[in-house]
């Protein structure tokens, strides 16, 4: 079988998979149409996969042996497998786990942006996620996640960031900044 995901997550052909049995996992049988109803709800209607999309990636799962596909009397419904479920949990366990192993590829993101600095682009990825999490909390101000609001636990991570920037060493400032020679 081959592995759903890439050094930095889920390839993007897999991710309507995932998705498809992460929701089987939560809520049971799905149907095509309910889950395209259901990413279109959780994008803010920024993506709603159609049927060119939704279907063969549902049916992909029953040929990998991952969900099980049936009738419901009324439409064809999808069913997650034991496969499927032991998927999510090594993809839970390995991709979004705290001890990610694989490369390092922000340079080459960096590159692929157009951006010459790595740290620029990490920088603006940083705010892209902090938007989120920004316009997440407008919507639900006491939004939960375990014991701690999301607001406590984000204020307690970038007070972990900030004291391990205080460890670093400061710039010299009277040097100008080295750039790295690339190959021509």
């Amino acid at each position: 079988m081959p592995r759903p995901l890439g050094p930095r997550g889920p390839r993007p052909g897999r991710l309507l998979g995932l998705y498809a049995l992460s929701v089987m996992e939560r809520d049971g049988p799905i149907y095509g149409y309910s889950l395209a109803e259901r990413i279109a709800d959780r994008t803010d209607g920024g993506w709603r996969p159609g049927a060119g999309a939704i279907y063969p990636a549902l049916q992909s799962l029953v040929e990998r042996g991952l969900a099980r596909s049936g009738s419901d009397g009324r439409r064809r419904v999808y069913r997650i497998t034991p496969t499927g479920r032991a998927l999510l949990h090594r993809v839970r366990a390995t991709w979004m786990g705290a001890g990610r192993s694989g490369p390092d590829l922000s340079r080459l993101w960096s590159e692929i942006a157009g951006e010459a600095d790595p740290g620029q682009h990490l920088l603006r990825h940083l705010r892209h996620h902090l938007d989120g999490i920004a316009a997440f909390l407008e919507k639900d101000p006491h939004a939960r996640a375990g014991t701690r609001s999301l607001r406590e636990q984000l204020e307690a991570e970038l007070r972990v960031t900030q004291s391990r920037l205080d460890a670093l060493p400061a710039p010299d400032r009277s040097r100008p900044a080295r750039s790295r020679r690339r190959p021509a």
